[in-house]
């Protein structure tokens, strides 16, 4: 009963993580599917390639991979008087990392530590076991399914989707190698939830929500700077946990209407995007702007009236006026001299549904 509220605590959480963390996010809706592992070179030919990305590849193997709680093991052991029933294709290692002890000479079943070994060291260390009871046995451990470190990353990125680490990585190489980069769409920061109760067993959890309540199943958010990350800064290029979900926020926007060439939304990627660089990013002003009286109509927040900010841009050309940086959803309007007033409609956009993602392998 203990483990089965466990299981749904932790469920809630990493659902929570993922609605807290993706909220005003839309994804692709894409088909879950188990996604054949690349190799690396395979990987390298479908992803662009940017200095980036190549540097934030560490070189190592599978072999160091560390089992965790869930992953499934295949075992064999051999010896010239043991026989097969100690041997095992489908072992599931529990959610306090341990498997079941394979029991010799009608001994009592216990269990051993897996969690935390490379597949060699658990073989060494069960081949030592064995070797109390039986002559020169061999020890074969590999890792059949690997679910113990599952992180995913959504948001405004080129490829979003479920990833199972095999390995150490770091949250550039996850973003750049993997994901495909940052879309245009990206805002300037990265989200981290993560699950503290992730791969805790029934004693660690029990002794954890006794000391913190329902908090200990409570995820966790790091904000980093997209642009840091980018760069490889250290402090915003941590290591990945297992359970991370990792959510890159699209920009909010700010939509120019009017007697310019390009009406439309533009990003506010930046700090502080103000009303003269929103005009140029939309192509600049058309022949008969009046550039004396452009306006901003912006929402007041929690209510819903709007206020009226009018813009003198030639007397911002001239440094003699504050040139305004925009809030979300402002309208800037910029009308045509002589009277007339002139809204270009702006095109909707169709919002994509939230669909699950496939889940890849991280080698």
């Amino acid at each position: 009963m203990m483990k089965e509220t466990l299981n749904a605590k932790i469920r809630l959480g990493l659902l929570a993580a993922l609605s807290l963390s993706a909220a005003a996010l839309t994804l692709n809706a894409q088909q879950a599917a188990q996604v054949p592992v690349a190799s690396s070179s395979a990987a390298a030919a479908s992803t662009r390639t940017t200095t980036a990305s190549e540097d934030a590849r560490p070189a190592q193997t599978v072999s160091q991979y560390r089992i965790g709680p869930r992953d499934v093991l295949a075992i064999r052991v051999a010896a010239p008087d043991i026989v097969a029933q100690f041997s095992s294709d489908a072992m599931e290692v529990d959610e306090c990392g341990m498997i079941p002890l394979l029991s010799v000479q009608n001994e009592e079943q216990g269990q051993v530590k897996a969690a935390g070994f490379t597949t060699s060291e658990l073989q060494e260390h069960l081949r030592k076991f064995y070797t109390k009871y039986k002559r020169n046995p061999q020890v074969v451990v590999k890792v059949r399914e690997y679910n113990s470190q599952p992180v995913a990353i959504n948001g405004a990125v080129m490829r979003p989707g479920q990833f199972q680490l095999r390995r150490q990585v770091r949250l550039l190489e996850l973003v750049q190698f993997y994901a495909g980069g940052p879309t245009e769409r990206a805002g300037g920061r990265i989200q981290i939830a993560r699950m503290p109760a992730l791969g805790m067993c029934e004693s660690e959890a029990a002794a954890a929500s006794a000391a913190q309540g329902d908090d200990a199943y409570a995820p966790t958010f790091l904000v980093l700077n997209l642009n840091a990350t980018l760069k490889g800064d250290e402090q915003a290029n941590p290591y990945l946990l297992p359970g991370d979900v990792i959510t890159l926020p699209a920009a909010k926007e700010a939509y120019v209407v009017g007697n310019v060439l390009r009406p439309g939304p533009v990003l506010l990627t930046e700090d502080h995007l103000t009303v003269s660089r929103a005009i140029a990013m939309v192509g600049g002003l058309m022949p008969d702007s009046k550039k004396e009286k452009i306006r901003i109509i912006r929402q007041e927040s929690g209510s819903a009236k709007s206020q009226e900010i009018f813009v003198d841009l030639k007397a911002i050309d001239k440094h003699q006026a504050e040139d305004i940086a925009l809030l979300p959803n402002d309208i800037i309007e910029v009308p045509v001299a002589g009277g007339k007033r002139l809204l270009r409609s702006l095109v909707g956009t169709i919002v994509p549904t939230v669909g699950q993602l496939p889940v890849q392998v991280i080698r």
